[in-house]
Parts: structure tokens; C-alpha cells; sequence
């Protein structure tokens, strides 16, 4: 059939009006929406993993003792040979993409499919073995990576389009990971950017909204944690408690950061040259002193530590004593100290709740859930040093709106005693890790 040629500047117009629209909305929306989709995928499989390890391990702990040693060399191999730029949380990697001087080098190397499957799949491995991984870190990261790919649908991307999209896929996977919208914004501008920048807030906020709608479709209106069981009204007195609590959650999370930070410290020198000569026996070792904390505290130092954490939020005995904070924390560090892709805000989380176990067994007379609420607050922001962040995360997370004062409290005054001793967690690592020059090469020897 002939076109009517009258008819052409009309298709014309509309093309254009399309291809706008979708450079403009349509383009992310649909970014956001995989990152939703992944982040509750990724998800269902970490539970899925820790659920498969839980069976192995019942009623015979001392199966980890082989497992999660046998693990550890497979994710470490796996992540020197395939997978560089996928360690650890993937936080730090997101500040460095948006602030390191040689960022436009770095990007490529830290972002893309590549960091997507091995961020998922040595993360579901490490989870597979036991080890203290959260799911959290590593989907923001994931988010970032996602939308990262997705330049390669739009014509001439440039810097500022990156940047855009890599801070608004750090913001919707944190959102995604924890159904947390509001703390997805708050995460984006304390943490990552340190400042809330109007070329960006429509997209980060869009993206936000999309990955939300993508995990409330799949995965419902759900609380992370559950509804908290804490009065509404707290007496004056629940003061004494909060501040012990914040005290006892900034000196716990500043001392986190200093093992991680400042392992050259207190390692030793015999075992620092066995990591860089000897790598998979280094991770071998690694995990044996993981599956052996495992055995040690009846298995509640395995995994993200989610279930330990709901359990003490909920009031609801779950066998970890008092020291299980600090078993917690140790294991925390040694998987850390492997290199693999692992994160740590869920983790945090349950260390947190621990120290609230612990700070309740001192204050009988206060409410047990609300101190659990307020001490998994205080950690975080210890951790992070973004006291919103953390404060908002955990009241969204349990519906925590009568606990508004003494969590924003705990958050402030943790972050601030962690301070004193440690610079924020993710930003040091980021600094340390990408923000300094290489060393230069040394000459050759004389002949």
C-alpha cells in the first residue's frame, strides 16, 4: 500500500515525541524495574541458600567443619580469577564510581554484567558454606551495576548520565533490599553522595518509586523485621537504658571498623604474608575458623543472622547467649577478611540485636524488644556513621514510629562515640581501597 506522504511530518513528530519520552522516563523507569526484580530474586535465593545449609548442618554441626572451609577456597578462587571489583559490601566501590579522582578508570572495572554474577553467585556460594554474608551491601551494588548497563540503550552516554544512573541503582537496591523507600533516599544522600543534588533527585526518587512498586508486586507489603512489640509510651526512666545501649553499640561498632581498617595491626606478620603468598590456604584457614565459631555457638553465627535478629526484636527466645554479639562480630571479620563479595548491614543488624539481648539482661525492668530495636540502631549508625540512614532503616523496617526518640537518640550518640575512634566504614575502605594512587614501579636493578 502507498504511504500518504501527508501524513509523514505527523510520524515524524510522534517518533521524536517517543524517543524523547523514553530518554527521559522511560529509560529509567525501566532500569528501576530490573534492579526491583533482581533485588527480590536475589533475595529468594539467599534464603534458599541459608535454608540448604541449615539442613546439612541439623543436628550435626561438625558437617560445617568441612563445608565451609571447602566453600571459602571456592569463593575466594572464583573471585581473584573471575570476579575483581566484586569484594566485599560493593558500598565503597559506589562511593569511589562517584567521587574517586580516577573514577572515569575505575567504573568500567567495578560495574557490569561481570560484577552482577559474580556478586550474586559467589554471594549464594559463600551463603551455601555458611558464611556471615548480608545480601544488602552486595545489592546495592547489583543496582548500581544494573543501571550501569543500561547506558548502553541510550545514545552518547555521558559522565553525568553514569553518574546518575549508578547513584539512583545504589538508592532503588537498598530500597529493594529491605522495602525501605524512604531510607533508600536518605542512604543515597547521607552515604553515597553526602549531599542531596536537584540534577539527580528525580531520577533517584523515580527509581526508587519502580524497584518499590517491582518487590511490593512480588513480595508484598511486608516489614523486613516484623511488627516490633514495644510500648507505645516509654517512661522517663527508659532513658538510662538507651544511653548505656548507645554507649555500649558506639564502642562496639568503632571497634568492628578498627579490626577492619587496621588489620596490618593486629594480624600477624607470619599470617599477613601467608594471605599474599598462599591465598586459598589462607581462605581455607578462613573458613575453618568460621564453621568452628559455628560449632562453637550452636549454629547462630552462621548466615546473615536475620532469624537471630527477628527472634530477639520479637521477643522470641532463640538460643544465642550473651556473648553471641561478639561471636558474631568475629565471624563477621573473618569473612570480611577472605575478600569475598559480602556484605555487611544484615549482619550489623544482628549484632546489633545482640548487644540489645545483652544490654536487656542489665536493665530487666526495661522492655527487651524496644532495647533490641534501639541497640540494632546504634550499631549500624557506629558502623556506617550515617545515624539517618540507620535510624530510618530500622523504624521502617518494624513499624517503629513509637520508638522515634530513643532510636534517633541511640543513632546519634553511637555514630558520634564510633567517631572518636574510627573515620565512617564504607568511605575509609573506598579511600583505601581506590582513591590512592598506585605505588610506583620500582626501578630495575643495576647490573
Amino acid at each position: 500500500m502507498p504511504v500518504d506522504h501527508r501524513f509523514s511530518p505527523l510520524f515524524g513528530l510522534a517518533r521524536k515525541k517517543l524517543r524523547r519520552l523514553w530518554l527521559s522516563y522511560g529509560f529509567f523507569w525501566l532500569g528501576a524495574v530490573l534492579v526491583g526484580l533482581v533485588a527480590v530474586l536475589f533475595a529468594r535465593w539467599t534464603d534458599l541458600a541459608l535454608a540448604a545449609f541449615g539442613r546439612w548442618t541439623h543436628d550435626r554441626s561438625w558437617v560445617a567443619l568441612g563445608i565451609t572451609p571447602l566453600v571459602t577456597v571456592a569463593c575466594v578462587w572464583l573471585t581473584r580469577r573471575f570476579f575483581q571489583g566484586s569484594e566485599g559490601s560493593g558500598i565503597p566501590q559506589v562511593i569511589a564510581a562517584l567521587h574517586a579522582p580516577a573514577r572515569r578508570q575505575l567504573i568500567p572495572r567495578l560495574f557490569g554484567l561481570r560484577i552482577i554474577v559474580g556478586k550474586i553467585g559467589v554471594g549464594l556460594l559463600g551463603l551455601l558454606g555458611g558464611l556471615t554474608i548480608g545480601r544488602e551491601g552486595p545489592t546495592v551494588h547489583i543496582g548500581a551495576s544494573v543501571m550501569y548497563e543500561m547506558r548502553r540503550f541510550y545514545p552518547r552516554p555521558s559522565p553525568q548520565l553514569e553518574r546518575s544512573l549508578l547513584l539512583a541503582g545504589a538508592a532503588a537496591g537498598l530500597s529493594g533490599a529491605f522495602n525501605t523507600p524512604l531510607a533508600g533516599i536518605v542512604f543515597a544522600i547521607e552515604e553515597i553522595t553526602r549531599s542531596f543534588e536537584a540534577r539527580t533527585n528525580g531520577t533517584l526518587i523515580t527509581a526508587i518509586v519502580f524497584s518499590g512498586l517491582v518487590s511490593l508486586a512480588l513480595a508484598g507489603n511486608y516489614l523486613y523485621f516484623g511488627q516490633i512489640s514495644a510500648p507505645d509510651m516509654l517512661p522517663l526512666s527508659f532513658a538510662l537504658p538507651v544511653v548505656c545501649a548507645a554507649l555500649l553499640c558506639g564502642a562496639g561498632g568503632g571497634c568492628f571498623n578498627l579490626l577492619l581498617l587496621k588489620q596490618e595491626r593486629w594480624l600477624p606478620r607470619r599470617l599477613l604474608d601467608l594471605r599474599v603468598a598462599r591465598p586459598l590456604l589462607w581462605a581455607a584457614g578462613l573458613g575453618l575458623a568460621v564453621a568452628l565459631l559455628g560449632v562453637i555457638s550452636g549454629g547462630s553465627t552462621w548466615g546473615s543472622g536475620y532469624e537471630q535478629a527477628r527472634g530477639l526484636l520479637m521477643s522470641q527466645d532463640q538460643g544465642v547467649g550473651l556473648f553471641y554479639p561478639l561471636l558474631k562480630m568475629a565471624a563477621m571479620v573473618l569473612t570480611y577478611l577472605t575478600g569475598i563479595p559480602a556484605g555487611i548491614f544484615s549482619p550489623s543488624l544482628s549484632i546489633g540485636a545482640g548487644f540489645g539481648h545483652v544490654t536487656a539482661a542489665l536493665f530487666p525492668a526495661a522492655p527487651s524488644s524496644a532495647l533490641v530495636a534501639v541497640c540494632m540502631v546504634g550499631y549500624l549508625a557506629a558502623v556506617t556513621q550515617s545515624p539517618l540512614t540507620a535510624f530510618i532503616i530500622v523504624m521502617e523496617m518494624t513499624d517503629g514510629g513509637g520508638l522515634l526518640i530513643p532510636l534517633m537518640a541511640s543513632a546519634l550518640l553511637s555514630s558520634h562515640v564510633a567517631g572518636l575512634m574510627t573515620p565512617p566504614l564504607y568511605e575509609a575502605l573506598a579511600h583505601r581501597n581506590y582513591f590512592s594512587p598506585p605505588a610506583p614501579a620500582l626501578p630495575p636493578p643495576q647490573r
